[in-house]
């Protein structure tokens, strides 16, 4: 049995929303589902680093 999901509002900018629609497009997804793909792959990689490591800076 698939554990179950839990729903929630997410306020977003307009912007942001057209950037994320146009990539779960080239990627076959829905909005939601790219959400929780960047989200899933953003914890995958969290979870890789040490707990004393510093998260990476950003790129200049």
């Amino acid at each position: 049995m698939a554990a179950e999901k839990k729903a929630f509002v997410l306020r977003i900018n307009p912007e942001t929303m057209k950037e994320l629609e146009r990539w779960a497009q080239e990627e076959f997804r829905s909005v939601n589902g790219q959400i929780e793909f960047i989200l899933h792959e953003a914890l995958r990689k969290r979870k890789g680093r040490k707990e004393d490591q510093p998260p990476p800076a950003p790129p200049c």
